[in-house]
């Protein structure tokens, strides 16, 4: 019994040393007091946005850029699911190259699930070297849950979404490139317009059935000297239409939805890029490939009904920064009040890149975020924007990667992977985001 009774004691002592080494408690010091705060709050105060009066011609050019392997790949989204067996559609990069007098910027989407940090510094190193001309870099992804995976180097990225493998990181860095030198050949002259469609029966909040929901389909359209359009569109329902158990590669119902509007008309291009999808679920018919698609179509037919004009831009100076923001310590709880101590989540899931960039085309606002945004926050923040006279586009997965951004009264109210799994840098980060955005839009 003596030996039982020392070798129970030598467990014990070791789960305590690791419950010490590998555990802390949650940090609820207000946000406004930290220093994270305070000094991302200066930058905010310092970031410069104007415009140049004089800046009064915007040259634009877009392409679309084939990036499926010849072999196939790990799928990622959902749980590891192993290599696609086929290609239900293939994956793309969206590219649009904006340029004034005294600017350039690229905006890049892919079809994947996020732009991980690894990745988004690969291509971007890539374009500078190609392209020094070039002044920013503005990346977003459609969030497909059926997308390419290996690109994610780390061991959170080999256990749970598909690893790392250098010739697809070599492969979208290469098409990324070829997508942005075509663009440049179609660059021409181009107008500037924006509307919003609501399409509010297509999308729900998943978190809280009751809270509010974005329902609007915004739209920027650019339209050239030759008559030729695209349309750069966000929306805020998850690309998770197909079920966890399909095994194609697939952009989900965005790239349906995206070819019938071409084949209908309404541009030339359309650029999706994921919206403030935090908290906000599609509501397909099913989950089965040809509800999928009905549902991609109903959206597609909810744009090509729409009445309402586009809104000219009347201004049309250009103006790009990326704004780094301070964070919390890493918050990946394990229960209400314990977490994984930081060193442990930053060996598991790597850099995290957070920042915001900020587009300004005129009167238009784009910004995009490495907190995967609920859309909830968006109504009072388009009224801020109306108020300023601006319209606001707000995209995710710019690069960076934070995990969820959701309302704070839920931080401790429920147990949903939104808020406890997936909240990666709270408490109060819903407050501090919401803070960051409205002196933005102030800006």
């Amino acid at each position: 019994m003596k030996k039982i009774g020392k070798i129970l004691a030598y467990f014990l002592a070791i789960l305590l040393i690791l419950a010490v080494v590998l555990i802390t408690r949650v940090d609820r010091q207000p946000y406004q007091e930290t220093a994270y705060y305070q000094n991302t709050m200066a930058r905010i105060d310092a970031l410069s946005l104007s415009l140049d009066p004089a800046d009064s011609v915007l040259q634009a050019g877009w392409s679309l850029t084939n990036m499926t392997p010849d072999e196939p790949a790990p799928l990622v989204g959902y749980s590891p699911r192993g290599d696609y067996e086929f290609v239900a559609d293939s994956s793309f990069i969206r590219t649009l190259l904006l340029s004034s007098a005294r600017e350039q910027v690229v905006i890049l989407g892919y079809d994947l699930l996020i732009v991980h940090p690894y990745l988004a510094e690969t291509v971007e190193k890539a374009i500078y070297e190609r392209f020094p001309e070039i002044d920013g870099v503005y990346f977003n992804a459609s969030h497909t849950h059926s997308g390419l995976g290996g690109y994610m180097p780390g061991l959170m990225g080999k256990i749970a979404f598909g690893g790392y493998d250098e010739a697809i990181v070599n492969l979208i860095t290469s098409q990324s490139i070829q997508g942005i030198q075509k663009a440049y050949e179609h660059l021409n002259t181009v107008n500037v317009s924006f509307r919003k469609t609501a399409a509010p029966q297509y999308v729900a909040n998943r978190l809280v059935p009751t809270d509010p929901i974005d329902p609007y389909i915004r739209q920027i359209k650019f339209e050239n000297t030759r008559n030729e359009q695209l349309v750069f569109m966000t929306y805020t329902a998850h690309a998770t239409c197909l079920s966890s158990k399909f095994m194609g590669l697939s952009a989900d119902y965005t790239g349906l939805m995206s070819r019938k509007l071409e084949k209908e008309g309404l541009a030339d291009r359309v650029f999706y890029a994921a919206g403030t999808v935090g908290s906000h679920k599609p509501l397909p018919p099913g989950d089965q490939a040809s509800d999928v698609l009905t549902y991609a179509e109903d959206l597609a037919n909810t744009l090509l009904s729409d009445t309402s004009s586009f809104q000219k831009i009347e201004t049309k100076g250009l103006a790009y920064q990326r704004l780094p923001i301070d964070l919390r310590e890493a918050h990946y709880r394990i229960a209400e009040n314990w977490r994984l101590r930081p060193w442990l989540f930053d060996n598991l899931f790597g850099a995290t890149n957070a920042h915001f960039d900020i587009l300004q085309i005129g009167s238009l606002q784009l910004i995009g975020s490495s907190g995967e945004l609920s859309g909830v926050f968006y109504a009072s923040l388009d009224s801020l924007a109306d108020q300023v006279d601006k319209q606001l586009v707000i995209t995710t997965f710019n690069g960076g990667y934070i995990g969820y951004i959701t309302p704070d009264k839920y931080y401790d109210s429920l147990t949903k992977a939104e808020v406890r799994d997936m909240n990666w840098f709270g408490p109060y980060n819903g407050a501090y985001f919401q803070e960051m955005l409205e002196a933005l839009i102030k800006k």
